[in-house]
């Protein structure tokens, strides 16, 4: 299931419940009623919070994310920073409320929108000396391609093959062919890297070229590169100019094969496909 009673407070809400009315002298019947009611009014409470606060969150947007993290403890992954605007409490709210079993997840606040490098340096302070992995926030990405970064001992681009994205994603055909490209060279190092590719240059890049969807693993170099970089023509910083200043700094990137697929949770309409896709899939943190 996408949503357990840990993801949505749910648990939480009948514990204390239960503790309430053992407190107050009910019976096994009342302690069950009582503890129904509380996880009824939590999970009423978290919807129309969602709903009325967080610039945008809503109980979709929890969820979904809360299945990105599971993938990433599934993977592996133990400590979660997630990156913020000043006006998400929400999000801070809702995880640090719920049971975590497997990840401990802390929150960087990126002042203002600009850009995944920007937000990359809201997260230094987390990081550490250690590598970080860099994830889009609206996609899934398998726990497959999160347990080949285990194997790589610096940073790194999961890329995905075309074949890969075609069968395993929930994105059109027509979408996937204008995500960006990447080539390695002879040691196997992300040599060149794309975006928006036309045809001429699809076919110059050839058949081994595979998707970048965004999934880094970067160590502490990539940081002094985020703060080296201009603004892009969008105004913002973008990790891909962040990674090419890392890679000519001195911090290669090792391009790890894929052949799995992506899956794009940016919007309501995408529940069904991502539903179908993980429904076996429990999310546990």
């Amino acid at each position: 299931p996408l949503a357990t009673p840990d993801t949505l407070g749910v648990a939480s809400g009948t514990c204390v419940g239960a503790v309430v009315a053992l407190l107050l002298g009910r019976g096994m019947t009342g302690v069950q009623l009582t503890a129904l009611v509380a996880g009824l009014i939590t999970v009423t409470i978290t919807t129309a919070v969602a709903r009325r606060r967080g610039g945008g969150t809503d109980v979709v947007t929890l969820v979904l994310a809360g299945v990105i993290v599971s993938a990433l403890a599934d993977a592996g992954f133990t400590e979660v920073c997630l990156v913020i605007g000043p006006e998400h409490d929400l999000i801070r709210d809702h995880y640090d409320g719920i049971t975590k079993r497997r990840v401990r997840i802390s929150y960087a606040v990126q002042a203002e929108p600009l850009g995944t490098a920007n937000a990359v340096l809201a997260a230094e302070e987390f990081a550490g000396g250690d590598r970080v992995l860099v994830l889009n926030s609206d996609n899934y990405y398998p726990t497959e391609a999160l347990e080949l970064l285990h194997e790589v001992p610096g940073s790194a681009l999961v890329g995905f093959t075309r074949e890969g994205m075609l069968k395993h994603s929930n994105i059109p055909a027509e979408r996937i062919a204008a995500f960006a490209l990447a080539t390695a060279d002879a040691e196997g190092n992300l040599a060149e890297l794309v975006e928006k590719p036309d045809e001429a240059t699809v076919e110059r890049m050839g058949g081994g070229a595979v998707i970048s969807m965004n999934c880094w693993l970067c160590t502490p170099a990539i940081f002094a590169a985020a703060r080296a970089i201009p603004r892009s023509a969008r105004g913002e910083y973008e990790i891909t100019d962040a990674v090419r200043r890392a890679i000519t700094d001195g911090d290669p990137y090792r391009l790890v094969r894929a052949d799995l697929g992506v899956l794009d949770m940016s919007s309501r309409g995408d529940i069904a496909s991502v539903v179908e896709a993980l429904h076996a899939r429990e999310v546990l943190l």
